[in-house]
């Protein structure tokens, strides 16, 4: 599986070639690291000045680096298919060759930190549904008020919550048809590509 850059990151990676490899090793250092503590304006206007381009080059440089980084570690992309990637660019065997080692020492430890920025989801337990129908009022002796009750059990690292929720049929059958939608998409031989490449 290729990686499809668009052209404002192709522009950002286009300052690589520019400057020496020692350089384009310490923007991949630069960038794990921005990835483990975040951003750091100080560390892109000193680099800016040592190598006298604006410090807004050098945040585009290692920001197209990260990109190219966490997206070939979130797919897991394989050397053959990074290089490929990265060959499109047009850049040199070297630097191809010096991206391609940024990526494999470090695609580990990209997952790892990608997995622990990933927001903890709750997750389905058990349901608990009541269909209530109001027949009568006193203003009005002849009505069919209908509302289903859900009570929705969930999970959520090792705590049960509960979420009550009341909706009137045509909203849930509604929400229904959208859920059967999504599980029919989920079938498509793009969302199997892309939970395959997920996991």
């Amino acid at each position: 599986m290729l990686l499809d850059l668009s052209e404002e990151h192709k522009e950002h990676l286009a300052f690589l070639p520019q400057v020496d490899s020692a350089v384009v090793a310490e923007f991949g250092r630069i960038a794990v690291e921005f990835l483990r503590r975040g951003s750091n304006p100080k560390i892109y206007e000193g680099a800016a000045r040592k190598l006298s381009v604006s410090s807004d080059t050098v945040q585009h440089g290692v920001e197209g680096l990260i990109y190219l980084l966490t997206e070939s570690s979130k797919l897991m992309i394989s050397e053959l298919d990074f290089q490929d990637s990265v060959f499109v660019l047009g850049f040199s065997e070297e630097l191809n060759k010096l991206l391609l080692q940024l990526y494999l020492d470090n695609r580990k430890e990209i997952r790892t930190i990608l997995s622990e920025l990933a927001p903890d989801l709750p997750s389905y337990h058990s349901l608990e549904w009541r269909l209530d129908v109001q027949l009568a009022s006193r203003s009005l002796r002849q009505q069919i008020k209908p509302s289903v009750t859900i009570k929705l059990h969930l999970n959520q690292n090792g705590d049960h919550n509960t979420q009550v929720l009341q909706t009137d049929p045509a909203t849930l059958l509604h929400l229904v048809q959208q859920l059967e939608q999504a599980l029919e998409e989920m079938k498509t031989n793009h969302c199997r590509r892309v939970v395959r490449n997920i996991k």
